[in-house]
Formats: structure tokens, sequence, C-alpha cells
């Protein structure tokens, strides 16, 4: 068996063309989405990815700005700047570009966050929501793995689903949202014992751990969907993913890329969160 590669570039593009004719709708009635995003600091990978959520909102017509802060921006100065961002009706989503300057507390700044414009989903109250299956904005990498899934036609309900890593922004998340789609969840860490014993037995593997091909062929069910989350970079340059791509990709039925897998997915449902927040700020009816 050789798995079906989940084109995620392809996947991408399908849907930001769905969310396309919901921008349209909206700036027909005089309302343009609009984004902000902010970065503090030099640091080469988040300009790469703020480069790229940029041009995800140009490309769909949708109104961005680009608040680029030096690196000895204080917590004062950011939490301002967020607030009148707050405040600005043309702006539907904020997003702080992460990782922050270590004089900034992380957490102040995403609760400083309107959760009516938190489109990253990390506000305390869209992940408490998220407990109970009524998020305004899901996080957006879970929400695009979710978005993938649809795009296969996966069956979710009654399947074992198994998430490696627990992190706020992938992992917790991504196993609440499996979990309200009635599948049966395994949330697993670098402390779970036998790994594989739990991995080997999911239909749908999801893994977001930051270490580079972790997850091999022999750790896989025949035929399992298998999401890699992760990015690695290796000592000869080379862009990995947490998953063994080579060997998992003999015995899994579906698999995603690194690069061109997760990826653009998350950039993608970004924007469709900045949508989902100007047509909650400005009401749907026509």
């Amino acid at each position: 068996m050789t798995a079906v590669i989940i084109d995620g570039k392809a996947v991408a593009e399908q849907v930001r063309q769905d969310w396309k004719v919901r921008a349209d709708a909206l700036k027909a009635k005089g309302i343009l989405p609009g984004l902000a995003v902010i970065i503090v600091g030099d640091n080469p990978a988040s300009r790469v990815y703020v480069r790229n959520k940029v041009k995800a909102c140009h490309d769909l017509g949708l109104h961005s700005e680009l608040i680029e802060l030096p690196d000895d921006t204080t917590e004062e100065m950011l939490l301002s700047r967020i607030t009148h961002l707050n405040e600005n009706p043309d702006i539907h989503g904020i997003l702080v570009q992460l990782p922050l300057p270590e004089q900034i507390d992380v957490d102040k700044v995403l609760e400083t966050i309107s959760p009516e414009k938190d489109v990253d989903g990390f506000h305390l109250y869209n992940l408490g929501a998220l407990v109970v299956g009524n998020t305004v904005f899901p996080p957006c990498t879970p929400f695009g793995v979710m978005a993938m899934l649809k795009h296969i036609n996966a069956e979710i309900s009654g399947k074992n689903a198994v998430v490696v890593g627990r992190s706020n922004i992938v992992g917790k998340p991504m196993a609440l949202m499996l979990l309200q789609e009635s599948a049966t969840v395994s949330i697993c860490t670098s402390r779970t014992q036998d790994l594989a014993f739990y991995t080997k037995i999911a239909d749908i593997l999801v893994v977001a751990t930051g270490k580079a091909q972790m997850i091999s062929g022999d750790m896989v069910k025949p035929g399992a969907i298998v999401i890699d989350v992760g990015i690695n970079r290796t000592d000869d340059g080379k862009l990995v993913g947490d998953v063994d791509f080579d060997s998992v990709k003999e015995v899994a039925g579906y698999i995603t890329p690194v690069p061109g897998g997760v990826g653009p997915m998350t950039i993608t449902m970004l924007v469709a969160n900045t949508i989902m927040a100007a047509e909650a700020m400005h009401g749907n009816d026509d």
C-alpha cells in the first residue's frame, strides 16, 4: 500500500475559493474584512509567516495591515497598539505573531486581544468555548486539519483518533475538535509509555511534537490517516515533519507532506476566521 498524499496547497486553494464567496458577499454590502498583523522584532521565520499571511489576505481581496515593531518594544506599548486595534471598526481580526521578546508577557498580550477579533483562536474565551463545542474562532491549525479531513471525506465518528502533542495551539484544541465529531480520542505526550501502542490503534493520527521524524512506519496502523503538523530543519537544511514520511507512506492510507501539507491550511483558516469575524460584527443578514 502507498498512501494517498493530501496536497495541502491544492486543498487550501479550494477552501479559499469557498471563503472568497463569503468575502465577496460582504464587500457587496460595503464591508471589507480587515486583518491586522503585528510582528515584534526581526525573527526571520516570523517574517516569512507574516508575509504569507498578509499575501493570503491580498489574494482574496481583504484589507490587511502589517504593524512592525522594534525588538525593544515594551509590553505597555504593544498592549496599547492592540487596544487601539480593538476599537478600530475597520479591523475585524488581530494577530500577534509569536514568539515575542522576553520582556513581553505572551498571556497578557493574548488576553488583551478582543475575543471578537481573536482570529488566531488563542484567547482564553475561545479556548474555553472550544471545550463545550461553541468556540467563535477555532485555532487555525486544528481548524485546517479538520478541513483537510472533510476534504477527503474522512469518517471521524466512532473512529480512534490519536493526537501526539499537547500544546494549547495544536494538541489540546485538535483533540477537542475531533471529540466534537464523536471520535474516540487519545492524547499522547513525551512521557507516554509505549507510544507505539497508541499510534498503532489510530484510524486518524495527528502528530504535533516538534521532534523530527519521530513516527515511523512500524508505529502506524495500515490504512490510517496520518496528519503531520510538525516542521523541523535537519542538519543539512532539509525541512521534515514529525513523521518519517518515506516509511509511513508505505503503510498509511492518507498522509500529509512537509512542506506543503498542513502549513497552507493554517494560513487559509486564519483568513476564514477573519471573514467570520467580519460577518459576526456586521451581521449575516442581506
